[in-house]
This record gives structure tokens, sequence and C-alpha cells, in this order.
């Protein structure tokens, strides 16, 4: 099955894509992953080899109702592979490694919808979120087994970040961790002070 082709992203190490699905009277057959697919000279290097994608060791799926917001979230040791099965995201992708190595830095912000079978690869250092524009489904793989001490955010709205999600009916539904994370300026203080400790 062929790849659709997406535009490139601004930021390092993120990858846009969708997957193919082949469709009959019988139904439908999505390939979701391949490992060969995975190249690294498209990815930042996030292992202690450069030319070698770090493997995905858990996938899980995500159900989210129309205007649950999940994120934005951070991880320093995790590559994330996120596609969406079913419905529509809005995407929002925060990379904080400029402000670690240079405390004057602005985040660079990404926006992108994703549709039924498209993906992104996220690298470690790359806050992300999503808005469900409509009931949906997410499977995303990631490089390491969940253990919680990788669990790192800052708060969806943050100013700094200024990511300029889009207004729904109803509002939005969050989870108590998303509404109480802390300002993107906080978390990056914390980031730099853990590096020198």
């Amino acid at each position: 099955m062929s790849e659709l082709v997406r535009p490139a992203s601004a930021i390092d190490g993120v990858r846009y894509g969708a997957i193919g699905r082949a469709v009959d009277e019988r139904g439908a057959f999505r390939e979701l992953w391949r490992a060969s697919a995975a190249t690294r000279a498209d990815a930042v290097a996030s292992t202690d080899s450069p030319d070698r994608q770090a493997p995905y060791v858990q996938a899980n799926l995500s159900t989210s109702a129309l205007g649950v917001l999940r994120g934005l979230h951070l991880h320093r040791r995790q590559d994330d592979h996120w596609l969406v099965t079913r419905g529509r995201a809005f995407v929002a992708l925060v990379d904080v490694r400029p402000m670690l190595a240079d405390p004057t830095a602005s985040p660079v912000v990404e926006t992108r919808e994703l549709v039924e079978d498209g993906w992104v690869d996220i690298p470690m250092g790359v806050a992300h979120g999503f808005l469900a524009m409509e009931p949906m489904d997410l499977v995303y793989f990631v490089t390491n087994e969940y253990d919680g001490t990788d669990e790192l955010g800052f708060t969806w709205d943050d100013p700094l970040a200024a990511v300029p999600w889009p207004d729904l009916p109803g509002g939005l539904i969050l989870s108590g961790r998303d509404r109480t994370n802390p300002s993107l300026a906080d978390l990056v203080a914390e980031l730099r002070a853990s590096a020198r400790a």
C-alpha cells in the first residue's frame, strides 16, 4: 500500500503521513505500522546511535469524545507515533528543546489536523496534545513502557506557547492533570535545574 504524502514539519524530528487502505466488498484492511518504514534519517537522534530507530515497546488506544483535549504532555525518554484510526483531531506540537538550550529562546509551535488514517511521529522533547474535533480513536506507539516517571506537561492554554485551539460548541473536556499542569516557563525551569543537578 502506498503512503500518502503530507507537508513537511517545521519541527526537527516530526514527520507526518497517512497509511493506505485497501477496500473491497468484504471491508477494509489497514497496515498500522511497519518497522522498515521508520527511517532514522528523518528524525532527531533519540537513542545512543543516531542511525538507529528506537524500537516501539508499547501500543495504546485512546478513545475520546467530541471536545476532549489531552495535553500538553512532554517526555524526556520517549518517542511517540500517533495514528488516528477513527475521527478527526486538532494536533498541537510545541518544541521546547530550544528553550532548554537557551533560556531566551521561544518554543516552536505547530498545529495540524489529522483525519482518519493520518499519523505523526513525535520525538522526545516535543510537547504534544490534541483536541477531538469529533469522536475519535488514536492508536499510539511509544519507545518506553509506561512507568509514570516521564509524564511531564504544561498547561494547555499557556500564553507562551499560545496554541490556537479551535472553539467547539459545548466547551472543552480536560482531565484533572491537564487542568493543573504548571506553566511552560515553570516546566522549562524545572527541566533546566534537573539537567544541572
